[in-house]
């Protein structure tokens, strides 16, 4: 269980900045997809004692970033000033939170089989799940300009700066979309080798790794919303 006394931090620092959990959130999305990183990792190496072991850390990240999302939404339901639209940035909480539930979610189903395709398959999963990495280290990048956008006060160099980084989410996930396709055909191509379940466990699995990036470039759409309606 969460302890309390994380919980009392993070309403401190929400009395502070309304942004800061926000970047929190968005860490611990970041730290949950970075460890679904090591556990594909593992998963292709054929080690399951570590994907396991993975899986219990994000289930343990996911818990943790439900508690802020949770405390983000009650602070927001209060009389807190937000220089921004109170819907706009649930709107964004959103898919922003979705990206640890489906790290969380692919992690589960790399412990219910082993690895069980060709070296090619294996290649591919690897640099499925690094695009996705790499989406969204490029989105924490992006949220953590909010608070500099704060101290700007919205200034117009500033704006333009972020909305820059919204379009190279926009664009990296456009990236993970084609190599998701393109690992997707071959995964059908093993249905011989491996049986219609192995096909079917290995197309949940470059489904939910490509999804990722998905709810990713979702969230940065609903934050470029709340910046421009501001």
């Amino acid at each position: 269980m969460i302890k309390k006394e994380y919980i009392r931090s993070v309403l401190d620092i929400f009395a502070a900045s309304p942004f800061k959990p926000l970047g929190m959130h968005a860490n611990k999305g970041g730290e949950a997809v970075k460890a679904l990183n090591e556990a594909v990792i593992a998963y292709c190496e054929g080690n399951s004692q570590r994907v396991s072991e993975l899986n219990h850390d994000i289930d343990v990240i996911e818990h943790e970033a439900d508690v802020l999302k949770q405390t983000i939404r009650s602070e927001l339901s209060s009389s807190i000033m937000l220089p921004v639209h109170a819907d706009d940035l649930l709107s964004f909480l959103k898919p922003q939170d979705s990206i640890s539930d489906v790290a969380q979610e692919v992690s589960y189903w790399l412990t219910l089989r082993e690895f069980n395709a060709s070296d090619e398959v294996r290649q591919g999963f690897l640099g499925l799940m690094a695009k996705s990495l790499e989406t969204v280290e490029l989105y924490e990048e992006l949220v953590a300009t909010i608070s500099e956008l704060l101290e700007t006060s919205f200034s117009k160099r500033d704006v333009e700066d972020t909305l820059a980084l919204v379009v190279k989410v926009e664009e990296m996930e456009h990236q993970v979309d084609v190599v998701e396709k393109e690992l997707m055909g071959k995964v059908f191509q093993q249905e011989d080798s491996i049986g219609g379940a192995g096909v079917y466990h290995l197309a949940r699995l470059v489904d939910g790794i490509g999804d990722i990036a998905d709810k990713t470039e979702h969230a940065a759409d609903r934050l470029r919303t709340m910046v421009l309606r501001r």
